[in-house]
């Protein structure tokens, strides 16, 4: 099949520190690769365009917008890229803790600012200042509103662009840059690949072009071409309105200031010749795209495939972030205050709709530090640490519950592994367990009916041990992998279970004093209503108590009796509005209880023959 060519796409992008950060219409993705040779994504939700003020998107108001958008943006995503590509475990020093101790400042904040104000001053300096200074010693009426005035502001916008260009090849030089050049090369080899239509790989993206129509380095060069003819204009209008003086510093300083004020002007039209260049194929208008793309040839490199794999990475990010608003945010694992990326991730999982108290279990369990010390908890995390953190996080957002991810949760004090073969017990099944533990006596039978990952049966056989009174249990259950983890958690915990697959008590033989069981009990229809991470991932058979929820408890009452001894006793947890069904299924009982749980729910039917 032919490829088809895509329309010209939305995104655009940034090399920055060994990666390349993408931006679209509603996500912005950068993906860096760290020492340890692994690309880290960090990735944000930005204001679709339908959401933006109005007068932000008229024309010319916008270019101005996104100019100074893409300057502070673009800073502060090369210096967190820098965080990423140089990333080591320093301990921060007391005047970074005073600053955020004291007054809540961070100081990585603050050298964003100041890197941004003094780019800034800088680019003043250099692009306009030192021209105009340079021209000053030509034989020109700097003031002059005729030939004389238009000459010295043509000359000064000439020299201004040989700076541009000399700028542009001595930061080439430098060994760092060149790199940042090469994965320049690769965001514009990845953009022009997927606009061509081709599969984005490694080979067809290394075999597209380095150039693109809507690179800022053509940008840069069409400001500089809009700012000879502005300035020039600029210069004549204010001479023939006699604003300069006798005085040739003052008139220096008007000029400084008139060009400082007509920079949005400048940055405004720019940006429209650009939008207007990057839409049309015309051959016509190849001239003036020219001197744009060969000044791209200077600011990229052929990059090495790491390099395009990035590019892809942060391209495919922002595609996907773009078509679901579903798809969560990311971040880097940098060293730095824990407290900064528990804010971060609990952020992220609130944004997503998932319980923050996941987030500090993932930091306590993580740290090995108490959950209720989590959110007073000062300590620098190492990168180790961030990485774990914020892969667990990750996992997590994707709507797989945390303790699927973590493999293990604990279950009246004793750790039980689950997995998509079993339910994650809840705190309410604890109380289930203590029951039975409240009742048996030394040497009694027990039954845990549909077990699952085996945790009441190993916390009913644990608990009576610890207290002397020894007891004989058997779990049951229907699916073959769930007895496998079960039995596992048997000999995780030293607990002595017989184990028994069984739909019910159809392979049993036998009586019991006690009989325990938690079995499905949400109605069918109403699964699909739960939370994804538990329709998604807990296994349905565990979940599913049929039309009503009760069709396994009709099984239950129906032959509890031949299973259990005279003043035998079974208790069950049942559903939330579920209690009373249940009672009026054990009429032949010698008598039944409702108890509530700590939430004061009807949560357990006792029934005592």
């Amino acid at each position: 099949m032919k490829e088809k060519k895509r329309a010209c796409v939305s995104i655009g992008g940034q090399a920055v520190m060994e990666g390349v950060m993408m931006r679209g219409e509603r996500s912005m993705a950068t993906a860096v690769r760290d020492p340890e040779g692994v690309i880290q994504v960090e990735s944000e939700r930005l204001t679709p365009p339908e959401k933006r003020s109005k007068f932000s998107r008229f024309p010319f108001v916008r270019g101005v917008v996104n100019f100074v958008r893409s300057l502070v943006d673009g800073n502060r995503i090369l210096m967190r890229s820098a965080d990423v590509a140089t990333t080591d475990d320093d301990v921060p020093t007391k005047a970074e803790k005073w600053l955020e101790e004291k007054h809540k400042v961070s100081l990585s904040g603050i050298l964003d600012a100041v890197a941004v104000v003094l780019g800034v001053v800088l680019a003043l300096l250099i692009f306009i200042a030192l021209p105009q200074w340079i021209t000053g010693f030509l034989p020109f009426e700097k003031t002059d509103a005729g030939l004389d005035g238009l000459w010295f502001n043509l000359i000064e916008g000439g020299i201004r662009l040989l700076i541009f260009v000399a700028y542009i090849l001595l930061v080439s030089l430098i060994p760092s840059l060149k790199r940042v050049f090469m994965y320049h090369g690769a965001e514009h080899k990845t953009i022009s690949c997927y606009e061509a239509g081709k599969e984005l790989t490694v080979e067809n993206v290394r075999a597209c072009s380095r150039v693109h129509d809507r690179c800022g380095t053509t940008f840069l060069f069409i400001v500089m071409i809009v700012s000879i003819l502005v300035f020039s204009l600029v210069n004549v209008g204010i001479a023939s309105l006699g604003v300069y003086t006798e005085n040739d510093k003052l008139n220096g300083l008007i000029r400084f200031l008139f060009k400082i004020a007509m920079l949005p002007v400048v940055a405004g039209v720019s940006y429209e010749i650009l939008r207007l260049l990057s839409k049309t194929k015309s051959k016509f208008f190849l001239i003036f795209k020219f001197p744009g793309l060969l000044l791209q040839r200077l600011t990229t490199r052929e990059p090495e495939d790491g390099m395009i794999e990035c590019a892809i990475k942060a391209f495919t990010t922002v595609l996907e972030m773009d078509a679901d608003e579903s798809v969560p945010e990311r971040v880097f694992a940098t060293p730095g205050k824990m407290s900064l990326l528990l804010k971060n991730t609990k952020k992220r999982f609130a944004s997503a709709g998932i319980d923050e108290e996941d987030a500090e279990w993932i930091f306590a369990l993580t740290l090995d530090i108490p959950k209720s010390a989590v959110a007073t908890e000062e300590r620098i995390l190492k990168v180790a640490q961030a990485k774990e953190i914020i892969r667990i996080a990750d996992e997590r957002l994707t709507g797989r519950p945390l303790w699927y991810i973590i493999g293990d949760t604990d279950f009246c004090g004793y750790k039980i592994k689950v997995d998509e073969r079993v339910l994650i017990p809840r705190p309410e099944t604890e109380e289930l367990a203590m029951l039975v533990v409240g009742a048996a006596e030394e040497g009694q039978s027990i039954l845990d009916l549909c077990t699952g990952s085996g945790a009441i049966a190993v916390a009913v056989y644990k608990e009576l041990e610890k207290y002397g009174r020894k007891a004989k249990v058997t779990a049951v259950d229907i699916s073959e992998d769930a007895l496998a983890l079960a039995k596992e958690n048997a000999t995780l915990n030293e607990a002595e279970i017989t184990f028994v697959q069984s739909d019910l008590f159809t392979r049993l033989r036998g009586r019991f004093d006690i009989i325990v069981s938690n079995p499905p009990y949400i109605p069918s229809a109403d699964i699909e209503g739960l939370q994804r991470e538990v329709k998604d991932h807990e296994p349905r058979l565990a979940l599913d108590g049929g039309a009503d929820g009760l069709d396994l408890y009709r099984r239950i009452a129906s032959e509890a009796s031949k299973y259990l001894t005279r003043g035998g006793m079974l208790v069950m947890e049942v559903g939330e509005g579920e209690a009373q069904s249940v009672v009026k299924m054990f009429k032949y009982a010698s008598y039944t209880m409702i108890i509530k749980d700590f939430n004061g729910v009807d949560r357990y039917v006792k029934v005592v023959l």
